[in-house]
């Protein structure tokens, strides 16, 4: 060994002090993290069916999450450095995946899922003349775990742990790369992450579009004894194995984060030689450490609402993130019940409007944030430019967005609700209020069940339902029989051009995504760069992730013209106005957008005037600068003159 090794640092060779493995990690972790995001939303009405939860309820879990994500925030931002990030993610990873596992408990902890059809205890559901009692003919286990009012704190309960252990994962793992990764790769390694936030939710869609193909007792009750497809509306899904699958992805990307070191070489360049100082010099150069290590956590708490206050009287800053947490606001919405909006408007399985989310919408959504990137760096736009550019944006996805409104399903003809004929035929057959079973009578009504139809007889071939017939409620001159299902809706052929209309609305208004955050860097000094953008995310949460889920799902509860009922209680609903649905669901979208556009409008005035400003601020110093050297300039002349005066007389 020579002097020269001899004196070089032994540096560790290990796979666990090499940032681009990090960056590896981190993305397999944040894939698996969004990937429960996108599953969760594209279950939830699955979720809501089985436990008979309102779409406000569902709403309020799917954004439960950010409570405990928005209550620590400001802890990871005080951090920093200081702790050991690499271990604070896995630990997190850990706890959230706990959280995921806890939400999927319910099934295991609940009896079979209940529903009323030929398996039931009811024979089918028939009409029964005999004066039975509803409750007696129902027969079914009223506990909490049935209804729902038992299992919705464990929901909640996993949402919280899981907001609260993806709190460290994002931060300390883009502040962790930038660190240590070569000046020239962190751009490119992070932009590889800001990919992924946009994959992960989309393969989340996708995994709940396969899974809730499965039916949701598949571990409990043989297949054969099902006797009803996923097109049926009383169908649910396996919703808890996907929580399982995205479980156990979370703790198995958790585990390397607990081997990585509190700090590691800074990434070299292949090209450059390493000498012994040059090596030095590497190894002793310090990642760049939070300027506010010194600082305890009192006196950051107490500067945290001057810095906020100070951030927020930039107009600029405060019109920017307004309009960006009016679009949250939105994409919060639609991500969590524009699935279900298309299942029931469109009369399509949970399966297949979970794959139309993740395979059309979310796509054109990234693809709209990549080419306005493209746009901001080729035509290198100013902030003024930018503000332009996202009004135009907006604006045009307005355009889109409204033809949607007319684009929809009309409400089906159902007896005893929007067909009053045929709502006091069935009184005598003693049918249940919690009955659910629908089927489509030869008059094309559809009925609750075979017996709101008054149907006495079922024809049955091989344990499988053909049709009930001896139906009293069937208007006279028809066939007196229902068959099994729901009545379609003759309106598949609008699915289409509602899917293209939406896509190209979510690729339009996403071109406002980087150009806007570009807009917020540009325009806050650099030393509150980093509390500027922590204050944003944090409106977000506060302003658009947690109330506007709740706020949609109340919309969507307001459109119910039947609710469904289980051991006298009301859970979720049955049939919906769908015209009152799709105008409360896609006016609130609208509203958002127009949000938005009001807010990037009022920026783009305030840059111009600010410009106009400076313009007239600058005509005026140059007049004066003018008139001074005019001024200047005739004093020279003055004393050019007076000391040629001086010259002729002198003797």
């Amino acid at each position: 060994m020579t002097a020269i090794e001899t004196a070089r640092p032994r540096r560790s060779m290990s796979l666990f002090n090499n940032i681009k493995f990090f960056v590896l990690c981190h993305g397999m972790l944040q894939l698996s993290q969004l990937l429960v995001s996108g599953y969760l939303k594209g279950s939830i009405t699955t979720i809501e069916r089985r436990y008979g939860f309102s779409s406000q309820m569902s709403g309020l879990l799917a954004a439960f999450n950010e409570v405990g994500n928005t209550i620590l925030i400001v802890f990871v931002s005080f951090f920093g450095s200081r702790v050991h990030r690499p271990k604070c993610i896995g630990i997190g990873a850990i706890i959230a995946s706990l959280g995921v596992f806890l939400i999927a408990i319910p099934h295991f902890i609940g009896g079979k899922y209940n529903y009323t059809g030929i398996n039931s205890n009811n024979v089918s559901g028939l009409c029964q003349t005999e004066n039975i009692s509803p409750e007696k003919e129902s027969n079914q286990k009223c506990n909490l775990n049935q209804n729902g009012t038992g299992v919705y704190p464990i929901f909640l309960l996993g949402q919280l742990l899981l907001g609260i252990g993806g709190v460290p994962i994002q931060p300390f793992g883009i502040s962790y790369i930038d660190d240590y990764a070569e000046k020239r790769s962190s751009p490119f390694y992070l932009g590889i992450l800001f990919a992924v936030t946009v994959i992960g939710p989309a393969f989340g869609y996708m995994m709940s579009s396969v899974v809730l193909r499965f039916f949701v007792d598949i571990d409990k009750v043989s297949s054969y004894k099902i006797h009803f497809k996923n097109d049926d509306p009383r169908w649910v899904g396996a919703w808890w194995l996907g929580f399982l699958i995205a479980a156990t992805l979370l703790l198995l990307t958790s585990l390397p984060y607990l081997f990585f070191p509190r700090k590691m070489s800074r990434e070299e360049t292949e090209e450059a030689p390493v000498e012994p100082s040059t090596e030095k010099m590497v190894e002793d150069k310090k990642p760049r450490i939070d300027t506010m290590e010194e600082v305890s956590l009192t006196e950051f708490l107490k500067s945290f609402p001057k810095i906020v206050m100070r951030t927020l009287r930039n107009p600029i800053y405060l019109l920017v993130v307004l309009a960006q947490v009016n679009l949250a606001a939105m994409v919060a919405g639609l991500a969590t019940f524009m699935g279900k909006f298309i299942e029931k408007q469109f009369a399509q399985t949970a399966s297949f409007s979970n794959m139309m989310m993740g395979a059309i919408n979310i796509p054109s959504a990234m693809l709209g944030i990549m080419a306005g990137g493209v746009i901001l760096r080729k035509l290198g736009l100013t902030v003024r430019s930018s503000a332009g550019m996202c009004t135009v944006a907006v604006f045009v996805s307005i355009m889109f967005a409204i033809p949607l409104l007319f684009i929809g399903c009309p409400t089906k003809k159902i007896a005893g609700i929007n067909v009053s004929e045929f709502q006091q035929c069935s009184i005598a057959c003693s049918c249940s209020e919690e009955a659910f079973n629908p089927v489509c009578g030869s008059n094309g009504v559809e009925f609750p069940s075979p017996c709101h139809a008054g149907c006495k007889r079922v024809v049955i071939n091989t344990e499988k339902v053909l049709n009930y017939t001896d139906c009293g409620c069937v208007e006279n001159g028809s066939p007196d029989f229902v068959s099994p299902g729901p009545c379609g809706n003759g309106c598949d052929n609008r699915l289409i051009p509602f899917m293209i209309l939406s896509s190209i609305t979510c690729f339009v208004v996403s071109l406002s995504h980087t150009t806007s955050f570009m807009m917020i860097l540009r325009t806050v000094t650099p030393e509150d760069k980093s509390f500027a953008l922590g204050i944003q995310f944090m409106l977000f949460r506060v302003l658009a992730f947690l109330p506007a889920p709740v706020l949609y799902g109340r919309a969507i509860d307001t459109a119910c013209i039947m609710w469904g009922k289980k051991c006298n209680e009301k859970t979720s609903c049955q049939y919906y106005d769908l015209d009152r649905f799709r105008h409360r669901f896609l006016g609130l979208q609208i509203f958002f957008i127009c949000g938005g556009l009001v807010c990037f409008f009022l920026s783009f005035m305030v840059l111009r005037r600010i410009k106009s400003t400076q313009k007239q601020n600058e005509k005026i110093n140059n007049k004066s600068k003018n008139e001074s050297s005019q001024e200047l300039k005739d004093a020279k002349q003055m004393v050019g003159k007076s000391h040629g005066q001086c010259n002729t007389n002198d003797p």
